[in-house]
């Protein structure tokens, strides 16, 4: 038996994943003594710049924006209480068709093999018992995400660990009832587009296909505060809108799926380390 602590890896795509998936886990396990490790794939330098402006707008520099997004990204870890924060920076892919997708450096183009060599150096030296990413569609389909899960598998199979393995999702009744929010609270007072609401509705997994269920409800102001710490990104601003105790009314539970397991722990479960404590 060694003293290394248990240890827990999220891997996400960009500066501001970590509060919005997996911000209630990764305070819950800090909290219970557990060493918790972020890899941030990308700058996100295809992110909002300041007062808004958009990618490839006049006046939208990625280098600056990039920065600023790593100034938000260490508040939150430290809001978070985030043990070790790894930066690949490989550029931000920006949505799924997007010029920026194939311009030289962009995580998307980057090949696997590349990323997952990185991550699997990670591995090797933090040890995680439990490795949490996206699914092989990134939840919602953003190059980065998919790109995210690519390396990470990848850098799995390069190593001999055999940590517990999580995707992110989400239940197909919380995804119903966040579309009854987001109309509540739906921007300047207008009614989402129809075609969105339903793409929505076809996010994440019917809710027995879940295998973990995680209560963070006492890590919802650490949650909603990570978020905030984002505060340049546009869309965290509709979470914000709805005040602390809503959010973790609505976020106080984060799911995953199980992909792969030595413990032989039970499923549904409600601890990424069941089977490890």
């Amino acid at each position: 038996m060694n003293n290394r602590p248990l240890t827990l890896m999220a891997v996400h795509a960009h500066p501001d994943d970590e509060a919005t998936g997996t911000g209630g886990v990764l305070a819950r396990y800090a909290a219970e003594g557990m060493r918790t490790v972020l890899v941030t794939c990308t700058d996100g330098g295809c992110g909002d710049g300041p007062e808004g402006v958009k990618p490839g707008d006049p006046g939208h520099d990625p280098a600056a924006v990039a920065l600023m997004r790593r100034q938000e990204l260490e508040a939150s870890c430290e809001v978070l209480r985030i043990s070790d924060l790894e930066m690949l920076d490989y550029a931000d892919s920006g949505m799924m068709g997007w010029p920026t997708n194939d311009a030289p450096g962009s995580f998307w183009r980057t090949p696997v093999e590349e990323g997952a060599g990185r991550l699997a150096e990670l591995l090797r030296h933090y040890e995680p018992d439990v490795v949490v990413t996206y699914d092989e569609n990134g939840f919602y389909g953003h190059p980065d995400h998919i790109q995210a899960n690519r390396i990470t598998m990848a850098a799995l199979a390069m190593t001999t660990l055999t940590p517990k393995v999580y995707w992110t999702t989400a239940p197909r009744s919380m995804m119903q009832r966040f579309g009854e929010v987001m109309r509540e609270f739906g921007a300047d007072g207008q009614e989402p587009d129809p075609a969105e609401a339903a793409a929505m509705a076809e996010i994440g997994l019917p809710d027995e296909e879940i295998t973990t269920w995680v209560d963070i409800t006492a890590f919802g102001g650490q949650k909603f505060d990570a978020l905030a710490a984002h505060a340049s990104q546009g869309e965290n601003i509709f979470f914000l809108k709805m005040g602390q105790e809503r959010f973790t009314e609505l976020m106080g539970v984060e799911t995953f799926v199980r992909v792969q397991d030595t413990t032989g722990a039970a499923v549904p479960e409600n601890d990424l380390f069941a089977g490890l404590r």
